[in-house]
Formats: C-alpha cells, structure tokens, sequence
C-alpha cells in the first residue's frame, strides 16, 4: 500500500539512502541485519570501497532462495577490483552475540527492530551497540504518528510488527542508546511528510548513529573469533576476484596490454593504408614516419614494423591508462611482460611484437633503401580492371 504512494517506493528510498551514506563515507565493512531477500546487499557489492559485505537474517529459506545472486558476474573476473570482496550471509538472531560481526564500520537495520518482541528490544541494541560497536549504523523504522495518513490502514502495516513507534519513541530510544554506549545520533527519514503535517515527520524514521569521537578516537573492539562461542550458522561465502591475487593481476596486466597494442595497431595500419591510398600504387614513405626498423629504445613511442610483424613500444602502451595503472612505470611492466609467456617482446625487451596477419591487403616491401625509404604496395585495395588487364 505505502509503496503505491511514494515515488519512488518507499523500500527503494531506504536503500537508496542507505546507497548515498556509502558513497559519501565509504566503508570498507557493512553488515545487514536482517538483510532478508540480500535486495540491499546485490545493491552495495558495486561500491569498490566495501571490502566486507555481510548479512544476517533469522530466515534460513529467504536467503538461500537467492544467495547466489550474489555470486561475482563474467565482468567481475574481467575487471577485477583493487581489493577483494568477501561476502558472507549468515542465519541467526540479532539478539545473539556472534564475534564475526564485530569491528564493522557500518551496520545497517532496515525496518527490523519491529519485528522484534519489545522484551528483545533491549537485547539487541546492547548487541547492536555495546558488543558489535560499529563505527556507524543506521536503524530504520516505521512511524506510527504517519499511520492515520495511509488511506486503508488499521492496525500495524504489517501483521508481524509486534510494535510500531512514534516519533517521539523512537528518538527517546535512540537517545538512550547514545548516552548509554558512546553514539550521536541524527534524526532523518524517507517518505515525503505532508506540507501540512510537517509535525508528523517522515513515513519511515530513521537515525544514523556514529561514535562520539568528540574525547578523541573510540577503540575499536579486536575480532577475536577463535575465543568465541559463533552461534551464527553460515549460508554463504564468497570472495571476489582482485588484484591482489599475483595470477589474477598478471591475467588482467596481459589483457590490458593485448587488446591496447592491437588497437594501437590496427590504428596505426589504418593510418598506413590512408597514406599508401593517397598515394597511389608503390607509394613510398619514409622509414622515420613510420617509425622504421631498429627504433627499439626506452624513448620510443611511435609503433614500427619488423619483418611482417608489428612492433609496439612499451612507453607507448604505458600511455594507455588502464595500463599505466596497473603497471606503472615501463621498467614494471617490462618486468611484468617478461614473466608471461602470452605476450612475445623484441629482442631488446622494449616493444611488444604482433604479427602483422590481418595486413594481407597492404604488402610490405622488405627493402630500404639508404635514404631511410621504404616502399608500400597496394594489392586487393587498387581499384583496377583485372577482365581489361588480362584482354578478356
């Protein structure tokens, strides 16, 4: 019903906000309490900053019906990030202690602390911010002062709220847990409130909660797991592929300058063919244009031909920025390329060597002459009439 009002809906609000604390603070380890179909989870492993996705729901059947969409996707492998992401999906109850949810930076309770029995209340916010201790959390929850304004409602707006708190309540409660564990807290929401009713305040209340660091740096609690009872039971754990993995770094290194070297290439034979077409059949270019052969050092950066193969100076690839930024310096990525037995270098070790075979159409003359000029023929591209030519 609240949905069919709200624009857009009012769960896609939440996690939107949610999605914007992240971006501006960026985390590197969230846990979802109560994290139920894993909606807001699929949302967040696209932020690179986040190193540590975990949820948690008492609910064994709805997170195994669609854990796996959490699985890394085909571009996950082919662009790897910087740092690994581990996700980890576990079944227990927020009013549980379990050591692995401890030292988070965000912990987020989205419209679930309703759910609870208010005699649970207690216990998970002592759990919530006395033992896990995040550095931020963010806990949302209907308000009932909104109700009388949702057309058809009576009662709670879901037949498994056990409680559904005011304005006023919910800050009361939010206001004990700072002075009793070391928060503040900000008071916001989602769901437009009325022009007239501004009173009332938003549909769903939320507070954003981060310890006061006003005496200086709050410790942070050790993950002491081997010393712990783990009353959590894990449903799923997965860890994304990163650079930080040497074979998957390299993989990507070499990918990178692979498909940067044929597109230097193809450019520049492009540029070859231009030339050779303007002028005409046997049209002559100078070895320096085309960067002739023997041009092979550091300083090098215009691509040159060795035989009938395509050299691409690794200064020149160094330019491309996916590259540089995995590599660089050219001295790493020469070091790089000499490990790897998928990319051929010259001789000296400065400039990628490709083989010239989509070239059939541009024949290369083998001979220089001493004036450092080489000679380019045209073949399949000449517009000539072979029937004339043979008297047919």
């Amino acid at each position: 019903m609240m949905n069919t009002i709200f624009t857009p809906p009012l769960y896609i609000q939440r996690y939107e906000f949610v999605i914007d604390f992240v971006k501006k603070n960026k985390p590197k380890k969230v846990v979802d309490l109560g994290c139920n179909d894993c909606t807001l989870l699929r949302k967040l492993k696209f932020h690179k900053e986040i190193e540590l996705l975990a949820g948690l729901d008492i609910d064994c059947a709805v997170i195994r019906d669609k854990m796996y969409e959490l699985a890394p996707i085909p571009t996950d492998y082919l662009q790897p990030g910087d740092h690994p992401l581990t996700i980890e999906l576990y079944q227990g109850s927020v009013t549980e202690r379990d050591p692995r949810t401890k030292g988070f930076d965000l912990v987020t309770s989205i419209e679930l602390i309703e759910h609870l029995q208010l005699e649970d209340v207690d216990r998970f916010t002592e759990v919530v911010f006395g033992y896990m201790a995040p550095v931020a959390a963010i806990i949302s929850t209907p308000n009932a002062d909104f109700n009388p304004l949702l057309p058809g409602l009576t009662g709670f707006r879901h037949y498994d709220h056990k409680f559904e708190w005011t304005k006023v309540e919910f800050q009361t409660w939010a206001l004990k847990v700072c002075r009793e564990f070391g928060y503040v807290v900000a008071f916001t929401g989602v769901g437009q409130i009325p022009a007239q009713e501004e009173s009332i305040g938003f549909c769903s209340q939320i507070g954003v909660f981060q310890i006061d660091r006003s005496g200086g740096d709050a410790p942070r609690l050790q993950n002491n797991v081997a010393e712990e009872h783990l009353p959590y039971r894990v449903l799923y754990n997965v860890v994304y592929p990163s650079l930080c993995d040497s074979n998957i770094f390299q993989r990507t290194l070499v990918n990178e300058v692979l498909y940067w070297a044929e597109t230097l290439k193809r450019e520049w034979l492009e540029e070859i063919r231009g030339r050779v077409e303007a002028g005409g059949r046997g049209f002559e270019v100078e070895n320096e244009e085309v960067g002739g052969e023997g041009k092979t050092d550091m300083g090098q950066e215009e691509l040159y031909r060795e035989g009938q193969s395509v050299c691409v100076p690794l200064v020149r690839l160094c330019s491309c920025p996916r590259v540089q930024a995995l590599s660089g310096t050219v001295q790493r990525l020469t070091k790089f390329l000499l490990e790897n037995s998928r990319v051929q270098l010259t001789n000296d070790g400065t400039a990628v060597v490709l083989v010239d075979s989509d070239d059939e159409d541009l024949e290369w003359d083998e001979k220089c002459d001493n004036t450092g000029t080489c000679s380019f023929l045209v073949s399949s591209m000449e517009n000539e009439d072979w029937e004339t030519e043979l008297g047919q």
